[in-house]
């Protein structure tokens, strides 16, 4: 039996170097940074994925200054919203699972208690309601996905 592949896009940035650095021991990782691989490039996603073939795409890449997102919205939309979908769209291309890495930042912040996946959602940013979108955006491209709340 062949090892699992995974594609890990954003691979440069804090999450995705300790995902490339945590699985490479146990499964065959190929690592993207962005400035090989630019998740708003549709085409090149496309390409890049049906190349590798991958069995499960993760989804490292992400606008994730919360404040300048504030005043840069369309760069954080760009990348937390349409790449999401974009790398959703094409792992399904090759029937490969996505996983998403999301925040709670898609939450209010009130809760008194751990938030659930129940949990209703109101991110109260741009980041947080981006990301938001970027959860739909992969629901709705894939529905092989896994989205994690970090």
């Amino acid at each position: 039996m062949s090892a699992m592949k995974l594609l890990v896009v954003g691979a440069d940035g804090q999450l995705g170097s300790d995902v490339v650095r945590l699985l490479s021991p146990t499964v065959d990782v190929t690592a993207r940074v962005m400035d090989e691989l630019d998740v708003t490039d549709r085409a090149a996603l496309r390409e890049a994925i049906e190349a590798s073939r991958p069995d499960v795409v993760v989804n490292c890449a992400a606008y994730t200054a919360v404040d300048r997102a504030e005043t840069e919205q369309d760069a954080a939309y760009r990348v937390n919203v349409l790449g999401a979908r974009n790398v959703s769209q094409a792992a399904r291309r090759v029937g490969a699972r996505v996983v998403y890495f999301s925040t709670d930042y898609v939450f209010d912040g009130t809760a008194s208690e751990p938030y659930d996946e129940e949990a209703p959602t109101g991110p109260l940013s741009v980041y947080g309601r981006t990301k938001l979108q970027g959860e739909q955006a992969t629901r709705e491209a894939n529905p092989d996905h896994l989205i994690l709340r970090l």
